[in-house]
Formats: structure tokens, C-alpha cells, sequence
């Protein structure tokens, strides 16, 4: 006799209360929820932007980007493939678990660029950075330049 397993709880991915300016391009599949894009946004196919995200004017969010809440996002930036946003830094040991008091926000300035696959933890970026590949970045940024490595350095001012 086989054993039959309960079954699961279905969530269907999509796009939901979210706010868009004028121009706006999404690619399906994505996941947009309770978020805010400007006028003149791409957004590629998979990726995922979460409730209370802002996004400014004339940005490019590449595939499979992760933009969590407590993220906002200035105008002119470009977020590469594979860029994830973290607002849990597990400073309870683990995940947050519901506890929200405990998540940290995001800031990231005008003509920013985030490299392909880097890592954005709760800071603020200014005007003008360029986020290298596969860079995490740990601490705010507070001069334009290149910033590359793990933890993300400057490379070169700009």
C-alpha cells in the first residue's frame, strides 16, 4: 500500500497591486507584488520584486534578479542578471522568522550599476557606482567609483 502524501499549497507566480508609470516593459515570467516602478522600467523574465520596493525612472532590472523588501532603487540604474538584495542578516543566529523589527533596508542611489550575480546587503549606495560582478557588497558606499571583490572594495574612483 502506498503512502499518499498531502497536498501542497500552490502559489502561482505573477503581478499583483503593483504600481507602473508610463512605458513601463515587463517579460514574463515575474514575480512583482505590492512594488512601485517608475516610468520608462524594463523588468526581465524572472525576476522577483517584493512588496514596498520603489524603482526610479528609466532602470533596467536584468533576469533573475531577487529585489527583497525595504529595497529602493534610484533613477537611470541597471541591476544585472543574478543580482540578489538581502534585508535579513541573520542577526539572531538564522533567519528573521516573521520578525521584521530585525530586517535592514537598501538605498541605492542614481546611474548605479549592479554587476551580474552580486550581492547587495542592507546599505546605501550613492550616485554613481559601478558594482563589479559577483561582488557583495557589506558597507555603504559613499564615493563614485568601481567596487569589486568580496567584500566589495574600490577598484577605481570614477
Amino acid at each position: 500500500m502506498a503512502n499518499k502524501s498531502p497536498e501542497p499549497s500552490i502559489r502561482k507566480a505573477g503581478i499583483a497591486e503593483v504600481k507602473f508609470g508610463q512605458g513601463v516593459t515587463v517579460v514574463e515570467p515575474v514575480n512583482l507584488y505590492g512594488c512601485s516602478i517608475a516610468d520608462e522600467c524594463f523588468i526581465g523574465p524572472f525576476v522577483e520584486i517584493q512588496r514596498g520596493v520603489v524603482i526610479g525612472k528609466r532602470c533596467r532590472i536584468q533576469s533573475h534578479a531577487f529585489i527583497c523588501e525595504l529595497v529602493t532603487i534610484g533613477e537611470d540604474c541597471f541591476i544585472s542578471h543574478g543580482a540578489m538584495f538581502i534585508n535579513d542578516l541573520f542577526s539572531a543566529g538564522g533567519p528573521a522568522k516573521g520578525q521584521r523589527d530585525l530586517w535592514r533596508s537598501t538605498k541605492i542611489g542614481n546611474k548605479v550599476s549592479i554587476g551580474t550575480n552580486a550581492t547587495i546587503l542592507p546599505v546605501t549606495i550613492c550616485d554613481g557606482v559601478v558594482v563589479g560582478a559577483g561582488a557583495v557588497v557589506t558597507k555603504d558606499l559613499a564615493a563614485p567609483g568601481v567596487y569589486v571583490g568580496n567584500p566589495a572594495r574600490l577598484l577605481r574612483p570614477l
